[in-house]
């Protein structure tokens, strides 16, 4: 009888301190989900960024390690005067991320060629609507190195980088902007000056019409050139 008694009570505390074991294993769970739960409103806006903003610290690190990870090469730019397709050259590597980037970012959207020099070149990537000095903000404000070494020659229908209009003597790139060389025969005293990365696979009757297109004295369209669409493409 003494024993049933003793095994009885022992079974009893055991079945208590089980018992209150899973509870304090519960009672943990619901205290880290609450904390979790009082955390998650302050998380700013900053925070959520897929990507940080671009200065001219962190802008060539950034693009070294984008390029890694994103090796599309063909973009699509749909404007008032049809589509006009580039290819990307792997050589510079920094400018072709870039191009990438601003692409997927929607940055090229109702962007304009703004300068039109028939038999000369044409020139887009910005605007004079405000909408587009709100994208660069969001994006960053930083420059890309000067990279002219890679054997490209300004031919008809390449595609390079106009350098900054700040004070800079070593023609840092403008991000943000591009020409395509329309001129027929090249425009060779170019080379050496602005970085070549890509050129139009399809699409050069379209350049050609952009350029053709009435100007005002500083060479901008008196009739507005959009680009209505910029997109990556695998054709």
């Amino acid at each position: 009888m003494r024993f049933i008694f003793i095994f009885l009570f022992v079974m009893l505390f055991l079945n208590c301190e089980d018992k209150q074991s899973k509870k304090k294993i519960i009672t943990d769970t619901t205290e880290t989900t609450s904390v979790k739960k009082e955390k998650k409103p302050i998380i700013s806006n900053e925070n959520k960024r897929r990507y940080p903003k671009l200065n001219s610290k962190n802008a060539m690190f950034f693009f070294e390690e984008y390029d890694k990870q994103h090796k599309e090469n063909k973009v699509r730019l749909t404007t008032d005067f049809g589509a006009i397709d580039i290819l990307l050259f792997e050589e510079t590597k920094f400018h072709r991320a870039n191009f990438i980037f601003l692409t997927k970012q929607g940055y090229f959207k109702d962007t304009q060629f703004y300068r039109a020099i028939d038999n000369f070149i044409i020139q887009g990537g910005n605007s004079d609507d405000k909408k587009t000095g709100k994208k660069r903000f969001d994006i960053g404000k930083y420059l890309l190195p000067n990279d002219t070494k890679r054997g490209f020659k300004h031919d008809r229908g390449v595609v390079s980088m106009p350098s900054s209009d700040i004070d800079n003597p070593h023609k840092l790139a403008s991000p943000y902007e591009f020409f395509i060389v329309q001129q027929r025969g090249g425009a060779h005293f170019l080379n050496g000056d602005y970085t070549i990365f890509g050129k139009v696979i399809r699409g050069m009757d379209v350049v050609d019409k952009i350029a053709a297109v009435e100007t005002d004295e500083a060479d901008w369209p008196l009739r507005n050139v959009y680009i209505r669409n910029a997109e990556i493409i695998d054709e």
